[in-house]
């Protein structure tokens, strides 16, 4: 079950990110393999005003649902609403794109703009080369695809609320690629939303999630005279979050017929001068200025856009002491261009923020590689990927000044002279300036590779945990389970339950062995022996007879209710597998596993399992063990 993460592009459609074989040969000396996938979210901070379109006001709390998928192994692909009674913490039910609080405003006046693009053909066009979107998607069979009933028998208006109501990203690294594959998936459009509008709703998930690049391309897998108001608003949030002007160009006619969003306007600017028309660039630009004034942050990140486009040598000079605030504009025009946002500004922005940076490809790989590490840690980068990060970073240094030891040592962790060679860098690369929990994931998701790679042996004792979840990291159960005689001849039960839960073969367990895992932990050890034996129970690998003793002695109250229980056992019994992905992304919606309250990851673990998604409720399960 390895690590199947597909990196996405608009180019590549088929998800594989390209190997770049060269370069990763050139910093490790030895051949890495590994499968890669990605994932992004929206921005702001302070408020002057915003010229971001509408959308992102009241969203009703969630609910839950009920779903079934049939798939043997997991696919790495790489957060949802509640009510008062669902799970994890009840996000802000408003997309907000400001990190300081302060809700968005915008001109758009979105009812005549829905009621002039409704009627609005922009191309003339065969019947037969239009897109259908009754099934909008960018998986296919092969990519892992949910089929075409992932969200059969669901309400969509209620999936929608529960998509926007969802507190993104969430805390775990496989379930965020499982909750990417759903979004992504070329599925029928579930009851009572347009198909426009569902599509709208995946693609500012995604947003938020940190998946620019995948909400840009699900944004343009729809005919741009078949939006509705609301997918040409999260529309631009893909294109800016991605850093991508151009997208905007397909929409900015047709967007705001009215002319009085600014946004847009400026919007038709950058696009007349992607075409060369210079004359009616400058014109959008003036009527911006007349605005907005002519020190305009906006407009001047927009003109610098428009003189990009144009190749000229338009000086346009951003003085960011006058910008108090970051926003999804901002961020998005400015790094569309190369430029460098200051520290101060990124300092304050949301986190998803960071996740786009990782794949914004004009700024170096030098400045992105932290947020790449962030980007792998919520599964939005695979480890071949971050591999690749690492080695352009390393290749961007002056050849005479190479001498950062994180290189160092990750490339002698996969080309060192032999198993205690390689081992002894391992151990360094992932402490090494690792100032959090997400970072030190990240760097054992880099090494899942060289991690697999270390022969079984009772020499390596006090790195039998740390080798085993970075193999997992990735889903690399079957190497991890060669470990097991080995483990279970020293005695170290911390091992013995990842090794536990992760086993494709289920194996029997004891309350006693359960606690003597939590005491072998060495931090959270209660949170740890509990939340194993709710993955395990979770996985049906506790007996009917153990479970309710089992369920007191861990304060586990498995069979607790909620609306987000019930809407999950519909789903289940839907054999909806796209809802109940959603609904157990919902689950999850915290910062780190910490918080996490492990009757939740009972209840997620059970329904993937019930609608064939086994695999993956195993390593969301193996997650939880090695990182709360």
């Amino acid at each position: 079950m390895a690590d199947q993460s597909a990196q996405w592009s608009v180019a590549n459609a088929s998800g594989r990110i390209l190997p770049m074989k060269s370069r990763r040969a050139l910093f490790l000396g030895v051949s890495v393999a590994a499968v890669a996938v990605l994932a992004l979210p929206a921005i702001g901070q302070d408020r002057p005003e915003s010229i971001l379109p509408p959308g992102f006001g009241d969203a009703p709390a969630p609910r839950r649902a009920e779903p079934e998928a049939q798939r043997k192994r997991p696919v790495e692909a790489s957060r949802s609403t509640a009510a008062q009674d669902s799970p994890a913490k009840a996000p802000d039910a408003s997309a907000n794109i400001d990190p300081t609080g302060g809700a968005a405003t915008t001109e758009v006046d979105a009812d005549a703009e829905g009621a002039e693009s409704a009627a609005m053909a922009l191309v003339n066009m065969p019947q037969a080369a239009r897109r259908a979107v009754d099934r909008v998607g960018l998986l296919g069979q092969t990519d892992g695809n949910m089929g075409a009933g992932a969200f059969a028998g669901t309400n969509g208006r209620y999936l929608a609320r529960v998509m926007r109501g969802m507190e993104a990203p969430i805390a775990s690294r496989w379930a965020s690629i499982l909750l990417r594959r759903a979004v992504l998936s070329r599925a029928d459009t579930p009851a009572n939303i347009s198909a426009a509008d569902w599509a709208a709703e995946r693609v500012w998930l995604l947003v938020r999630m940190g998946e620019a690049t995948q909400a840009r391309a699900l944004a343009q897998a729809v005919d741009v005279d078949r939006y509705s108001p609301s997918l040409y608003v999260f529309g631009m949030q893909a294109a800016l979050a991605s850093a991508d002007p151009a997208a905007l160009c397909p929409m900015a006619e047709s967007a705001d017929r009215s002319g009085r969003d600014t946004a847009w306007l400026l919007a038709r600017a950058i696009c007349s001068a992607f075409s060369g028309e210079t004359s009616l660039a400058t014109a959008y630009l003036d009527r911006a200025r007349s605005r907005r004034g002519d020190n305009d942050a906006d407009v001047l990140l927009a003109e610098k856009v428009v003189g990009a486009a144009q190749n000229t040598r338009r000086s346009v000079t951003i003085n960011w002491d006058n910008i108090s605030r970051m926003d999804v504009w901002r961020y998005g025009m400015a790094t569309s261009t190369g430029l460098q946002i200051p520290d101060r500004l990124m300092n304050n922005v949301d986190a998803r923020v960071r996740l786009w940076r990782a794949q914004a490809p004009l700024l170096s790989y030098t400045v992105r590689l932290p947020d790449a590490e962030r980007a792998a840690a919520k599964g939005i980068l695979s480890s071949a990927a971050l591999m690749d990060f690492y080695g352009a970073a390393f290749e961007e240094q002056d050849p005479a000044e190479r001498g950062n030891p994180l290189f160092d040592m990750l490339r002698e962790s996969y080309a060192g002279r032999d198993d205690d060679a390689r081992m002894e860098a391992l151990g360094k690369f992932w402490a090494e300036g690792a100032d959090d929990e997400g970072r030190r994931y990240a760097r054992k998701v880099a090494t899942a590779r060289a991690a697999s790679r270390i022969q079984p042996s009772s020499d390596y004792y006090d790195q039998y945990f740390d080798l085993l979840s970075s193999m997992l990291s990735t889903g690399l159960d079957r190497q991890a389970v060669k470990w097991g005689p080995v483990v279970r001849q020293s005695g170290d039960d911390a091992a013995w339950g990842l090794l536990a839960i992760s086993n494709p073969r289920a194996v029997g367990v004891s309350a006693a062995e359960i606690t003597d895992f939590g005491a072998a932990s060495s931090e959270n050890g209660d949170l740890r022996a509990r939340l194993l034996f709710a993955g395990l129970a979770g996985l049906g690998r506790i007996s009917t007879n153990d479970m309710s003793a089992m369920s007191e002695t861990f304060a586990v109250p498995l069979g607790k209710k909620s609306r987000w229980t019930d809407a999950l056992d519909r789903a289940v019994r839907l054999r909806a597998p796209g809802t109940v992905a959603i609904l157990c992304a919902a689950g999850l919606q915290a910062n780190n596993w910490s918080d996490i309250p492990p009757e939740h990851l009972y209840r997620i673990v059970r329904a993937l399992r019930l609608v064939g998604l086994e695999p993956e409720a195993r390593m969301i399960a193996t997650e939880a063990v090695s990182r709360a």
